[in-house]
């Protein structure tokens, strides 16, 4: 993608539907007059009153208890300088989301318009009632560091400045257990470092809490060494100027155990490498470029133990680890202050984490056969669902030791199992199945692609490395559209209809003809489906010119769906194909069949939908717990609709002891553990949370999804077909963009399967 179609994108982003990337929802019914007169005048005077009483109160009657400041003045804004408190608001915005997806913390982002400390200190402070914490961002130093001591010592909320500890509690961790993996004692390691800004002084003191020495620590800015003779220094910095003479970072780096870059690309040469000791631990973080390439690194020093700040490494040093869980931990025992003892909990919840067995949602997530702990992984991955269970507790337990926590936690079980459920209102799911499609990424027919969506939806696939389009259409269409959205990647463009395909599309009508001649197919009405799209696209798949299809988007469901079954075989033991939809919802991803293909199915062809369903969900990374549900709770009803769903389950439970599967109940019942427990404590559910529905007919099923879709607007992933022997996937028509690209996704991790599966039967 050219530079100006990445910067129309992102303008486009923040631009559109609406301006920004946060909003402030409701969260209490607003619906009557009485329900106003309670939000507003004259019921707000109650908790008003009780506040005036104890202020504490505060945090039991408003939103403060969860609502943290993401708070800059524009003086430091990501690698842009110093643009301004109005230019920093789309990244203020930006951390915000970024808290709410992690740990379900609210935001509101200020921007304030002062250089001058004290007005900027006085601004916080003046405004500090509002909020829970304070996070302090992209602020130059060294202000930076003042803002930050004095609002720790004046303010009874927690603040930190992420740009300094982020990094340094991110990277402690990763010290820690590369120190071990190394064999190395922290406290006779050798670190030169490069960079003395905020980010490298904040990791510096944050080390020599875990052992290392300070005149062991041999730190560089922009004009060289810190020595003590130099006279341009800040306080903060003298602590690691060294007396005598500057060296050459080629000099310093001899015998070094460790180098951590916080600068600028390629300063660390392969020759400055090998000059180091064994085993050398290298964190190279400057984005995009590291002090020195991973792959050079590794290369040069097979011994080498690396980490940096990119996601297409392994040992991504990301700060999103830490702010968003050390904050949650402090927001739920009211702490007083982020201290070094909570900063340090942190660090040890990660380093532990990373020794930890890893769940299989991340080895998929990862493309991952199994991830354990050794240089390749020495910190956990950002999209580990365990993280909010691990490090919040941490931080939240260090604070009530530390003496800072005002509302110490007593039901610790309680607590982590109110962490795990923060997570499902998140779209985390598409996070993990596009980074898994990142991971192997396969050819996508496109067949339609000279429609605008559909061509934007391919653009994003090839652009985000999810997959590889193949564009079906009229040649001269599409090259059209893709001027008119700048998507100027060379990729394949086919038109089936032309002569230039004329021998492809024999070739294909022939073999298409020797599989089904004896079904029913002849030759000319085989060579003439070839002219069309669908056809011709599925061709592409069997024959191995192509690894994944996605049609559908502008012909009804039915009418796509028919040449597909024609041309695509079942998958081997499957008599019957299917649908189900992956729909996110607030209480986490759940999977809905069949809801597209099977109008009114047997109890056996339930059963077979269920199980279908069941290792589609296992696909994801989840242990599938099903309902079956109905209008009837466990034979409360004769009605053959019930009773196909009473067959189904005692199908299951005969032949799939150990699937985690029931009833025919309400979906109310299914969804409610409480009500489950309290009415049907005997059910194989009780005790589960549900994350699958059957359904007994097509009506249900597609009603329901298309409703959770546009009443709740809950992201849909789907249909995806159960079934198939190669991975054929149909959108719903007039799917969007997004659906589109997530459905490309859902294609190439499907292709993935099959591919892994067709290697284990060939062994």
């Amino acid at each position: 993608m050219n530079q100006y179609s990445k910067r129309r994108q992102a303008l486009l982003y923040h631009a559109k539907p609406h301006p920004g990337k946060i909003q402030v929802v409701p969260t209490k019914p607003y619906a009557t007059q009485r329900d106003l007169s309670l939000a507003y005048s004259p019921g707000v005077a109650e908790p008003c009153l009780e506040i005036a009483k104890d202020v504490n109160n505060v945090y039991k009657y408003t939103a403060k208890g969860n609502l943290v400041a993401v708070i800059s003045n524009g003086t430091a804004v990501l690698g842009l300088g110093d643009i301004g408190p109005e230019a920093s608001k789309p990244v203020m915005e930006g951390k915000g989301l970024l808290f709410k997806i992690f740990s379900d913390i609210d935001v509101f982002d200020i921007e304030v318009g002062t250089k001058d400390i004290d007005a900027f200190i006085e601004t916080v402070k003046n405004i500090a009632p509002t909020f829970g914490g304070i996070n302090l961002e992209d602020i130059k130093a060294p202000e930076s560091f003042e803002i930050e001591r004095r609002l720790v010592e004046e303010l009874d909320i927690p603040v930190m400045h992420d740009d300094q500890h982020g990094t340094a509690i991110i990277s402690s961790a990763a010290l820690i257990n590369a120190a071990e993996l190394a064999g190395k004692n922290i406290s006779d390691i050798k670190l030169v470092v490069s960079g003395a800004g905020s980010a490298a002084l904040a990791c510096a003191n944050l080390y020599v809490l875990l052992g290392v020495k300070t005149e062991n620590i041999v730190m560089f800015d922009v004009d060289g060494m810190l020595v003590t003779s130099r006279e341009n220094l800040l306080p903060l910095q003298m602590k690691y100027a060294q007396p005598g003479e500057a060296k050459t970072l080629a000099e310093a780096i001899k015998g070094a155990d460790m180098f951590l870059g916080l600068s600028v690309g390629n300063v660390l040469t392969p020759e400055m490498l090998l000059s180091m000791n064994n085993d050398p631990i290298v964190f190279a973080m400057a984005n995009p470029i590291p002090e020195i390439d991973y792959n050079v690194a590794v290369a040069t020093r097979p011994d080498v133990i690396m980490a940096t700040g990119r996601s297409d490494h392994p040992n991504q040093v990301n700060n999103v680890l830490g702010f968003p869980y050390i904050f949650r931990g402090a927001l739920d025992v009211r702490a007083s202050k982020i201290n070094e003892a909570m900063k340090m909990a942190a660090v040890r919840a990660l380093a532990e984490l990373a020794k930890a067995p890893v769940p299989e949602q991340v080895n998929i997530a990862y493309g991952e056969t199994k991830l354990n702990f050794g240089r390749d992984y020495i910190i956990p991955k950002p999209f580990d669902p365990r993280l909010i269970a691990v490090v919040a507790p941490a931080v939240a337990k260090a604070a009530m030791e530390s003496g800072v926590a005002k509302n110490p936690i007593q039901d610790w079980d309680k607590y982590v199992e109110e962490l795990l459920e923060r997570l499902g209102n998140d779209n985390k799911m598409v996070r993990l199945l596009t980074n898994r499609a990142k991971t192997a990424p396969k050819r996508i027919v496109f067949a339609e692609a000279d429609h605008l969506d559909v061509l934007k939806a391919a653009q994003i696939v090839l652009e985000e490395g999810i997959g590889k389009p193949i564009l079906l259409g009229n040649r001269e269409i599409i090259n059209e559209l893709k001027e008119e959205i700048g998507f100027e990647a060379e990729v394949a463009i086919i038109d089936p209809k032309t002569d230039e395909e004329d021998g492809r599309r024999l070739r294909y009508a022939q073999s298409y003809w020797e599989t089904r001649q004896r079904r029913g197919v002849n030759l000319l009405d085989a060579q003439k489906w070839m002219r069309e799209r669908n056809y011709f696209a599925a061709m592409m798949v069997n024959e191995g010119e192509a690894d994944a299809m996605l049609t559908g988007y502008s012909r009804s469901y039915p009418s796509t769906v028919k040449p597909i079954i024609q041309l695509i075989d079942k998958a081997p033991g499957v008599s019957k194909i299917a649908t189900t939809n992956m729909m996110l919802t607030k209480r986490g991803p759940m999977f809905l069949s069949d809801t597209a293909i099977n109008p009114n199915p047997t109890a056996e062809d339930i059963a077979k939908i269920a199980l279908m369903t069941a290792r589609t969900v296992r696909m994801f990374g989840m242990e599938p717990v099903l309902a079956m549900v109905s209008f009837s709770n466990f034979g409360s009803s004769t009605d053959p609709g019930a009773v196909k769903m009473r067959e189904a389950v005692a199908y299951l439970h005969k032949n799939y002891p150990d699937l985690i599967v029931d009833g025919e109940i309400q979906a109310d019942f299914a969804l409610s553990p409480e009500m489950l427990k309290d009415k049907f404590p005997f059910s194989k559910l009780a005790g589960k949370k549900v994350n699958t529905l059957i359904f007994p007919n097509l009506d249900a099923a597609n009603i329901t999804y298309k409703l959770l879709k546009e009443l709740d607007s809950v992201v849909s992933i789907g249909p995806i077909m159960l079934g198939m022997d190669k991975p054929v996937h149909v959108f719903q028509l007039g799917a969007s963009v997004e659906e589109m690209v997530n459905m490309a996704a859902v294609a190439v991790v499907d292709a993935q399967e099959k591919e892994k599966r067709l290697k284990m039967v060939k062994k």
